[in-house]
């Protein structure tokens, strides 16, 4: 069992079509086998061939929270890594490269060049085929770690391609380990055991499991990164979990249909990201006129229009916060991280069912393509189920059905179509009671203010049923850093890093946006010495929102709309700067270029 100092970060870097997921995925089923914490980030770029891609995976024997700040090896798979990311090692960091077509340029001193002659190596002139393989087996070595489980993860890997395939991989890869141990030094800390194995997951995969967790049996999409690994998850899980899933020809097709398999009385859910959000508006607002309760999953990219499509961003919450016309309720929630997405689609559901409304998740690319270490045991996998006041059974009393009938709470019984002795009236248009439509025969302007009074008596207590944000850290900290969804794991490292500065700093972290918990928000922070808001857009969308509902304004603001995540050092120098000229905003310089 590890002391917990493990820490240890390294990336991959090469032009689409290299194969830089296999490595990493092969390091990271055997990190995750030895119990150890691991948090990937693949920085890419839209297209098939060429470009750039760099890929950070970070391990260690305590949580991980962030991709994190240094680089300890560095396996550059052609020329051009090399001359980007090269200068980014420290002393003591190491450097494979295939020596055949890669020449390495200046480096810092302690740095260890690992030359791989790849064609020697493995007897063959398919460097570029090769070279993946040849490098796994030397950073074995480098890592402490026997060759042997190298071996067990390529057999997995490539058992259904035959037993050929298996043995010269094995050899190719064994070719790079010997290679290493005859000429390159180990790092001083070999990767230790960790507690038990572990699983790994997506933040994509977390969502698409957190919905069939509660209960979807209705997913539509339309493939739009970074929210697709939503989709893929589905379709490959559907036919086992009895979930019908549809790829449709658009967002609005989307939209339309999950709000119809709702109606039914099916738990209906998508995924997009915020250009395919935006079609989606007006059957978000039908669903909250008809009070239908459905999920729609914005995965946040760097816009507007196409913007960036493989960069992150928070860049969509006053996006989701008026997503259609006109006043209706809606709930609005950002996990934090992974685990959280996937608690949230249940609470989600269940809430949508109580208060029959639509859902808005806002996850980003940063969380939904991170692969991150999950122990099972965390995973709730029979949450709870509460589908509020839903009819399925008929009755034969001989009273009206009332669809929408204005109760003290706001909350009608709803009944599945075809339920016997409810027939009613389903429409986008405003509506009495009995679900007659105001705006088609008639109007009354006293039965619609009664029924938009009705709808918003549902949210009166809506706060109550989630749980509120709380102070993470010192009570009486120096500043109290303030983000909201994924920035809350960057932000614990950089209070961690602010400590050995010799400044406290603790974290109010912001999960759910509506409804927004405005009492313990501003009694938290009132009692604050400063506050400084931490968020990955220009603008400082929560940042005016938050204001907006509190009349609270910050101390500073540290902002990054780069396209590139937070790094922890990236809020640790913004801290120090802002406290040294009293407040401000703070935008981090990106270190890595992709």
């Amino acid at each position: 069992m590890s002391d917990g100092n493990f820490d240890f970060a390294l990336a991959i870097g090469g032009e689409a079509g290299q194969g830089i997921a296999t490595p990493g995925d092969t390091l990271a089923r055997i990190v995750v086998r030895r119990g150890l914490n691991l948090s990937t980030y693949n920085a890419y770029q839209s297209i098939i061939r060429g470009g750039h891609i760099f890929l950070t995976v970070r391990v260690s024997d305590r949580e991980v929270r962030s991709h994190g700040d240094k680089l300890d090896m560095l396996l550059a798979l052609n020329q051009d890594t090399m001359n980007r990311h090269l200068r980014l090692l420290g002393s003591g960091a190491a450097a494979l490269y295939n020596s055949d077509t890669i020449s390495p340029g200046d480096y810092t001193d302690g740095v260890q060049l690992c030359p791989l002659p790849v064609n020697d190596l493995t007897g063959s002139q398919r460097s570029g085929l090769n070279q993946n393989t040849v490098a796994l087996g030397a950073m074995m070595h480098l890592l402490g770690l026997d060759f042997g489980l190298l071996e067990a993860s390529i057999t997995q890997q490539f058992s259904r391609k035959g037993e050929d395939v298996v043995n010269e991989n094995v050899r190719v890869a064994l070719a790079g380990y010997t290679h290493a141990q005859e000429n390159f030094t180990p790092f001083p800390m070999p990767m230790p055991e960790g507690g038990e194995p572990l699983g790994v997951w997506s933040g994509n995969e977390a969502l698409a499991m957190g919905g069939a967790a509660a209960g979807v049996k209705f997913y539509a999409a339309y493939p739009m990164s970074p929210s697709t690994g939503v989709l893929h998850w589905m379709a490959q899980n559907a036919r086992n979990l009895g979930i019908m899933v549809r790829q449709v020809e658009d967002e609005i097709g989307v939209a339309n249909m999950v709000v119809g398999a709702a109606h039914t009385g099916a738990r209906a859910m998508c995924a997009t990201s915020g250009g395919g959000f935006a079609l989606m508006t007006e059957a978000i607002g039908a669903a909250a006129m008809m009070e239908i309760p459905c999920v729609f999953i914005n995965v946040q990219r760097a816009g507007p229009s196409t913007g960036v499509p493989t960069k992150t961003e928070q860049g969509d919450l006053w996006q989701a916060l008026g997503a259609s016309q006109g006043d209706f309720e809606r709930f609005v929630v950002s996990p934090k991280d992974a685990l959280d997405a996937y608690n949230t689609v249940p609470e989600l559901f269940n809430l949508a069912d109580r208060l029959q409304c639509p859902g808005i998740i806002l996850s980003d690319l940063l969380i939904s393509e991170g692969r991150y270490s999950i122990s099972p045991k965390e995973i709730n996998f029979h949450p709870e189920i509460d589908r509020g006041e839903l009819i399925t059974e008929g009755t034969s009393n001989g009273e009206p059905y009332m669809r929408y009938r204005d109760t003290a709470s706001g909350v009608s019984p709803r009944a599945v179509p075809g339920t016997e002795g409810h027939v009613h009236t389903v429409a986008t248009d405003e509506h009495d009671e009995d679900s007659m439509l105001l705006s088609d025969e008639f109007t009354n302007p006293h039965r619609r203010r009664a029924s938009v009074e009705k709808r918003a008596r549902k949210f009166e207590a809506a706060a109550s049923l989630i749980a509120p944000p709380e102070i993470e850290g010192p009570a009486n900290a120096q500043v109290t850093l303030v983000g909201w969804g994924s920035t809350a794991g960057v932000i614990q490292e950089a209070i961690e890093q602010l400590a050995d500065r010799g400044i406290t700093a603790n974290q109010l972290a912001v999960k759910w946006l509506i409804p927004l918990h405005t009492d313990e928000i501003t009694a938290a922070l009132t009692s604050a010495n400063k506050f400084i808001i931490v968020e990955n857009n220009y603008s400082g969308q929560f940042a005016r929102y938050m204001r907006s509902e509190t009349g609270l304004s910050a101390y500073g603001h540290i902002r990054k709309y780069d396209g590139e995540p937070f790094a922890p050092h990236h809020i640790a120098d913004g801290v120090a700067d802002l406290l040294g000229r009293e407040g401000g905003v703070f935008v981090p310089y990106q270190e890595v270029i992709v």
